[in-house]
Parts: C-alpha cells; sequence; structure tokens
C-alpha cells in the first residue's frame, strides 16, 4: 500500500463486499461505480484521485466478465458494439484528461435532473424497452450508437457514477434496443471506458494496484452472479433493478448537490 493509506481487517472486507456487490450491479443494469467508489473514499490516506483510479482498475476485470458472459449468452451485434465502444474509449481518456479542471459540482445538478427525467420517463412507460424496435437503420442506427458511446464514454472520464445507466437508457430510449440486449452492449461500451480512463490514470501513479487488483477478483465475482441472474431473468428484471439503481443514483448525487451547492447558498 502507499505510505499513508491504512487499510485495517474491517475496512478490507467492507470493501470487498462492496466490490462484490458493485460487480452484480454493474452486470444487470451498471452503476456499480454507486457502491464502490463511496466505500473506497472511506480508507483513510486514499486520495480522491486514487480512490477513482482503483476503482477504474477494479472495475475493468468486473466489466470484462459481464462482457464475456452476455457476448456468449446474448450474442449483442458487434457491428453496433465496436464503433461504439472504440469511440468511448477515446471519449473517456478526454473526460480524465480534464476532470481535475472541470469542477464536478457543476455537472451534478444537470445530471440529478436527467436522472429524475429518466426514472419518471422509464416508470411511466411500463413496456418501454420489452422488444427490440430499432428506430434508426443504416448508416444512421451507427451514427446515433457512436454518438451515445462518446458522449457517455467522455462523462464517464469527467465524472462516472451512473454510465452504465446512461449507456442503457440511451440505448433503449434512443436507439430501441429491448431492455437486456442494451444491457448486453453496455458491458461492453462501459469496459472501453473504463480502460480509457484508466489508460490516463496508470501513467500518472493514481492506482494502487494491491487494492484495486482484490476488488478486481470480487468484481468478476459479482458481474458472473449478475449476468447470469439477468440472461435468466430477462428484460423485465434489468427494467426493475434500472429503476432502483436510477433512484439510488438520484438520492446519491440529489445529496452532493445539496451539500455542495443548495445549503451553502441558503445558509448565506
Amino acid at each position: 500500500m502507499p505510505a499513508g493509506v491504512e487499510l485495517s481487517p474491517t475496512t478490507a472486507a467492507l470493501l470487498l463486499l462492496a466490490a462484490f456487490a458493485a460487480g452484480w450491479v454493474d452486470a444487470v443494469v451498471g452503476g456499480g461505480g454507486l457502491v464502490q467508489l463511496p466505500a473506497l473514499l472511506l480508507v483513510p490516506g486514499l486520495s480522491p484521485v486514487q480512490a477513482l483510479a482503483t476503482n477504474k482498475l477494479g472495475s475493468v476485470f468486473g466489466t470484462a466478465t459481464s462482457t464475456l458472459t452476455y457476448l456468449r449468452r446474448v450474442r449483442p451485434d458487434l457491428r453496433t458494439v465496436l464503433p461504439m465502444a472504440a469511440v468511448a474509449l477515446g471519449g473517456a481518456f478526454a473526460g480524465a484528461s480534464v476532470a481535475a479542471s472541470l469542477p464536478a459540482d457543476v455537472f451534478k445538478p444537470v445530471i440529478v435532473g436527467a436522472l429524475v427525467v429518466v426514472a419518471v420517463w422509464t416508470a411511466l412507460r411500463p413496456t418501454m424497452g420489452e422488444l427490440t424496435s430499432l428506430r434508426f437503420s443504416g448508416g444512421a442506427h451507427y451514427g446515433v450508437a457512436v454518438a451515445v458511446g462518446a458522449l457517455v464514454g467522455f462523462y464517464d472520464g469527467v465524472l462516472g457514477p451512473g454510465t452504465g445507466s446512461f449507456l442503457v437508457i440511451a440505448l433503449v430510449g434512443l436507439v430501441g434496443y429491448d431492455f437486456l440486449r442494451a444491457s448486453a452492449k453496455a458491458k461492453a461500451v462501459n469496459l472501453a471506458t473504463n480502460l480509457g480512463a484508466l489508460l490516463f490514470f496508470a501513467p500518472h501513479g493514481s492506482v494502487v494496484w494491491v487494492l484495486g487488483l482484490l476488488l478486481g477478483a470480487c468484481n468478476v465475482a459479482g458481474s458472473y452472479l449478475g449476468s447470469r441472474m439477468a440472461i435468466s431473468h430477462g428484460t423485465r428484471f434489468v427494467r426493475a433493478v434500472f429503476l432502483v439503481v436510477v433512484t439510488a443514483l438520484v438520492l446519491r448525487l440529489g445529496h452532493d448537490v445539496w451539500v455542495e451547492n443548495l445549503r451553502p447558498l441558503l445558509a448565506g
């Protein structure tokens, strides 16, 4: 461990449990960073940048596991997945490179508003995402998919929470996939965004490798279980978990907006 980082047996156990849960959530619908990143921020002596970078390392193993499972069992169309993943990797690298100069509190209110709209829209449309009904064909289809990959990849590099959920809802609402196939594609793209951010953080010495590899092992176990459950239970299960995760994202980021923006404003 780096100098100054203290990891007690209790904290280590909680971190590994959080990593398993994060892998499960990420495999089903994305949003595992809601669990894993806050747990890392509780480690004494670990800086926020180290926590973010180490979270990416652990997540790479989980998203790789769920990606392989979905590829074998759901067989998503690689003609859509590969271009999305390629631009998402570049977008995440670019986002990570400017993360230090763009304060997160500028983005969080916008993200909370977007998530509230997504949650309400999904809840009020119970049949949305039950069946695949593509809205575009030919070049327009790939153009929309690539644009989604670039934008969500950049967001993942800059801020991160809910990347998988944003990918899923974009693939369902904009492109027209059902929730299960959208989740299958989102896993591969999310793997690329994690790799893109990690390619930036690793050369700068921000990754705590031993801790990240331990988290990665637990992510693998959680991701394997989560992807198998999503595939066996189908679209309705994925949709239900999606609503739970988006609600949790709204509560978590909403709390941050209150603490960082609204409470100081009202107090002043």
